[in-house]
C-alpha cells in the first residue's frame, strides 16, 4: 500500500511539473522530459540556451511535495549564437561590472567551451548569487560552475546568530518556523526540520545567509510528501 501511494504521489508531482513547465514562459514543454521517483524529479532533453535550463530547474522547484530535481538537460547551442571564448570571457566581466551588487574587484573568471568559471571572495551570498545570475543570462554559455568562497568581515556572537535567524524565520510568510530547527558555531549554520515545498527549503537557507558573519550554511531541512 505504501509503495502504491508513493507512486500515485510520484504521478501528481510528475503531473503538476509539466503543467509548471507548460506555465513557464521561458522554457518549451516538449523539449523537456520529467520523471519522478520518490519526490525526486529528474529533467531530460535539450534546450538551445543555458537560461532555458535554469529557469526549467526553477520550475520545478517551484512545485509543492518536490523534494530534490536532477537537471540532466543538455545545452545545445546553434551555431548561429556560439561565441568565441574570449568573447565570454569579455561579456562575462562587463555583466558582473553592470551588476551594482557583485564587487567585480575581488573575482576571477575564467571561460573555457563556453563554460563560465566564477572564483573569488565576497562578503555576502547574495553577492555570490548575484554574479552567477548575472553570467547565467548570457547569450551564447553552456554552463556556469559558481567557486565564489563567502568570506565575512565580521564574527558575531553564535548565540546572536541564532536568536536573530529564528526572528527572521518568523517575519517571514515563506517559511514554517515551528518546524525548522538551528544550530550555530564559528559562523557555520546547520538547517535541521521539515518543511512543505523545496522552495520553502531554499527560502530559510536564503534566510540564515542573510545573518551578518556567517561563513556557510548546511541545509538538512527535508522536503515532508
Amino acid at each position: 500500500m505504501a509503495t502504491r501511494t508513493m507512486i500515485h504521489s510520484d504521478e501528481e508531482i510528475q503531473h503538476d511539473v509539466l503543467a509548471e513547465l507548460a506555465w513557464e514562459p521561458r522554457v518549451q514543454p516538449n523539449e523537456i522530459g520529467v520523471s519522478v521517483r520518490e519526490g525526486v524529479v529528474t529533467l531530460s532533453g535539450w534546450v538551445d540556451n543555458y537560461a532555458k535550463k535554469w529557469s526549467a530547474e526553477r520550475a520545478a522547484h517551484r512545485v509543492t511535495r518536490v523534494r530534490a530535481v536532477a537537471n540532466d538537460i543538455e545545452v545545445r547551442l546553434p551555431s548561429s549564437v556560439e561565441r568565441p571564448d574570449p568573447e565570454l570571457a569579455t561579456a562575462a566581466l562587463r555583466a558582473l561590472e553592470w551588476d551594482a551588487f557583485v564587487p567585480v574587484q575581488d573575482l576571477d573568471v575564467t571561460v573555457a567551451n563556453g563554460w563560465i568559471v566564477l572564483r573569488g571572495e565576497v562578503e555576502w551570498e547574495y553577492q555570490r548569487r548575484a554574479a552567477e545570475q548575472a553570467v547565467g543570462r548570457l547569450s551564447g554559455i553552456r554552463g556556469v560552475t559558481n567557486g565564489i568562497s563567502v568570506r565575512p568581515h565580521e564574527t558575531p556572537v553564535p548565540a546572536e546568530i541564532s536568536d536573530r535567524l529564528q526572528s527572521a524565520l518568523v517575519r517571514s510568510v515563506e517559511t514554517d518556523a515551528e518546524g525548522i530547527g538551528v544550530q550555530t558555531r564559528d559562523g557555520v549554520v546547520v538547517l535541521v526540520g521539515t518543511v512543505r515545498s523545496w522552495l520553502e527549503r531554499e527560502e530559510a537557507e536564503r534566510v540564515a545567509w542573510s545573518a551578518p558573519g556567517v561563513t556557510q550554511v548546511d541545509n538538512h531541512i527535508t522536503v515532508r510528501l
